[in-house]
């Protein structure tokens, strides 16, 4: 079994930055990738981006230039950081892991996000 604990969301302007982070613990040896996925009200939930193991990373069109993961291997912790947020990425965040992509088998309960004047 693998836990997440998301951390870090809340109010953020249009045009300002949050960083949200993904804790996991348990049996995380054999976890392949970390991903963060998004959900606003009355939408599908969507990935926003990827990291594997060894450090390759994957965006969604719409966060790329704008977003970065990144993941501290010695806290067992993944990273979102966002950048020139838009009223369009407020959404519940999830932070997920997966065994073998593109499935993922472990979810964090979600932290909202919201870009708003």
């Amino acid at each position: 079994q693998v836990q997440l604990v998301e951390s870090g969301g809340g109010l953020v302007q249009p045009g300002g930055s949050l960083r949200l982070s993904c804790a996991a613990s348990g049996t995380i040896f054999s976890i392949y990738a970390m991903g963060w996925y998004h959900q606003a009200p009355g939408k599908q939930r969507e990935l926003v981006a990827t990291i594997t193991r060894g450090g390759s990373t994957n965006y969604a069109d719409s966060v790329k230039g704008r977003f970065t993961i990144s993941r501290d291997n010695a806290k067992n912790t993944v990273y979102l950081q966002m950048n020139s947020l838009k009223p369009e990425d407020t959404a519940v965040y999830y932070c997920a892991a997966a065994y073998h992509l593109p499935r993922y088998d472990y979810w964090g309960q979600g932290t909202q996000v919201t870009v708003s004047s």
